[in-house]
């Protein structure tokens, strides 16, 4: 865009307000860093918003619905503060500092304070929790949704000379934009896996309180109480680079004050958080704060879902894991001296890692994860499956978390189970963990009901592991399966005179008619949200 020169300045124009334009068709630099203060603004602005949605989908779980609903009430909340700003009609300027100032203390702690409130409530008290975060949510927004309006209007009384209302929108919104951009993209690969969610909104809320500060330079000349609005800039940047320093004990109380126990691992992973917790009554294992095994109980669950399959087969050569990154199911994979080569397919290399590393870890599979009959494929299972049509396997274990959310779901459909079948041999079986039929009764049969869609023969199962209840096991084959005559030596739990009973399902827990999930309908999602949302 050409735009003309400018004319000499009277009394009132930006030059006598302390900015200077240049000559020509130039940009200024007081110009210049207004459009860059919307950039900053906008992916500002985004991170609060992810950071919610992500904190919601954490501490209540149901990422969907967290997620869709934050969003919501967060544009809405923007909507309601560009509103309001058209009765902002004077000192746009210290309007504009004081609303920064704002957003970055407010925004900036938002996370942290959600995780302090969250540790802090007692058990069961999700609704004082889900009114402050919808509190703060509808806070924040509305303040950012000030932001934009009162930043065109300050380029609109400063540069009036340079810009048409149409060309001004236009470089707004270009500059919001690719702001939105770039943090939609780094928020998930860089922020969060290498600062944490209470590190990057403070980091960003430092950044929203560095554009008030500059800010508060750039148009010093106009501002009739420039000392408070320094001072306030001085005491936000010390509150946030102070709570910036204190993250770590902060992050670290919270965890505590949720898990009960001392942790002796969080780490946080590009898919997801890692804790582990060690206690007098053992070791735990916790994803995005969901117990995946304790250690006193946790044999139960895993020679529930590996023996009958393993045994029922007889002589299995090739065995495919599908999850299960602990290495449990791979140790109890390779008690049968007949198995030749294990095939892990675990999604975060970081679980393989650890649980091949640590002491307390590699004691618990039995260092598993070193056996040289093992292969560690770290890729998503559905895409492998996909890309690898020629590998048959004799038994495969699908040990993969509940299905909590449209990724996990797909791994429960038709779509996926099709896959299983085209690599399990003719006479070989899968098995897969199927969530409580008690608790989530209608989950576990549509699960079934899914693998029977397929054209499997299914035998479905189910075990009391006191860390979760009663749980269930579906096992799918071609074949009617047929009980194993003997089984491994050193089984704690498992026993052939115990398995018919594994079999039997009592009324509260006895078949019913249930929709087939598919990729089109991801069925057992909503069934599984339903379910499971009536215990928590």
């Amino acid at each position: 865009m050409t735009c003309p020169a400018a004319p000499l300045p009277s009394a009132d124009s930006p030059v006598h307000a302390g900015i200077s334009q240049p000559p020509g068709g130039s940009i200024s630099l007081p110009e210049l860093l207004l459009l860059a203060s919307v950039f900053v603004i906008a992916a500002c602005g985004l991170v609060y918003e992810l950071a919610a949605g992500a904190l919601a989908s954490y501490l209540l779980g149901d990422s969907i619905l967290q997620f869709s609903t934050i969003i919501g009430t967060y544009l809405f909340a923007m909507g309601i503060g560009s509103w309001l700003s058209r009765f902002v009609e004077r000192q746009l300027i210290a309007q504009f500092l004081k609303i920064e100032l704002l957003v970055g203390v407010i925004g900036g702690l938002m996370p942290a304070a959600l995780f302090a409130a969250h540790s802090l409530l007692p058990p069961g008290q999700q609704a004082g929790f889900r009114i402050l975060l919808y509190g703060l949510v509808l806070l924040v927004g509305a303040l950012v949704g000030l932001e934009i309006p009162l930043v065109m209007r300050i380029l609109k009384k400063h540069f009036s000379q340079r810009y048409a209302l149409r060309d001004l929108v236009s470089q707004v919104l270009t500059f919001d934009y690719l702001g939105a951009l770039v943090v939609a993209l780094a928020f998930p690969l860089l922020l969060v896996p290498h600062l944490g969610l209470v590190r990057t909104g403070l980091f960003f809320g430092l950044l929203n309180v560095l554009v008030a500060a500059w800010a508060l330079l750039l148009f010093r000349h106009e501002l009739r109480a420039f000392k408070s609005h320094a001072w306030a800039c001085g005491l936000s940047l010390l509150l946030l680079s102070a709570a910036m320093l204190g993250a770590d004990r902060l992050s670290s109380w919270a965890e505590d004050r949720f898990y009960g126990e001392h942790i002796i691992v969080r780490e946080s992973s590009d898919y997801q958080r890692v804790v582990v917790t060690a206690g007098n009554g053992g070791v735990r294992l916790f994803l995005n704060g969901n117990l995946q095994f304790h250690s006193k109980d946790e044999y139960r669950y895993h020679e529930s879902l590996v023996h009958p399959a393993m045994a029922g087969h007889g002589a299995p050569k090739k065995v495919l894991v599908l999850g299960g990154g602990d290495g449990m199911a791979v140790r109890e994979v390779l008690r049968y001296p007949s198995v030749e080569s294990v095939t892990l397919v675990e999604l975060d290399p970081h679980m393989t890692q650890l649980f091949a590393t640590l002491p307390l870890l590699r004691q618990l599979n039995a260092d598993a994860l070193l056996s040289p009959k093992l292969k560690i494929v770290n890729a998503d299972a559905f895409g492998w499956l996909e890309q690898n049509p020629a590998l048959i396997f004799d038994v495969i274990i699908i040990d993969f978390p509940d299905p909590s959310n449209f990724a996990l779901g797909k791994l429960y459909t038709t779509s996926f189970y099709q896959l299983v079948d085209q690599h399990l041999s003719a006479g070989g079986y899968a098995v897969v963990q199927t969530t409580s039929p008690l608790i989530a009764r209608r989950s576990f049969w549509t699960v079934v009901n899914t693998l029977e869609a397929v054209g499997f023969s299914t035998t479905p199962y189910h075990a009391h592991v006191p860390s979760f209840g009663e749980w269930g096991f579906v096992l799918a084959s071609r074949r009617p399966f047929a009980a194993p005559r003997t089984l491994p030596s050193g089984l704690r739990f498992l026993n052939l005179a115990g398995l018919p009973a594994l079999m039997n399902f009592p009324p509260d827990m006895a078949r019913l008619p249930t929709e087939v999930n598919r990729l089109s309908n991801q069925a057992l999602v909503h069934e599984f949200e339903t379910e499971w949302g009536k215990v928590h």
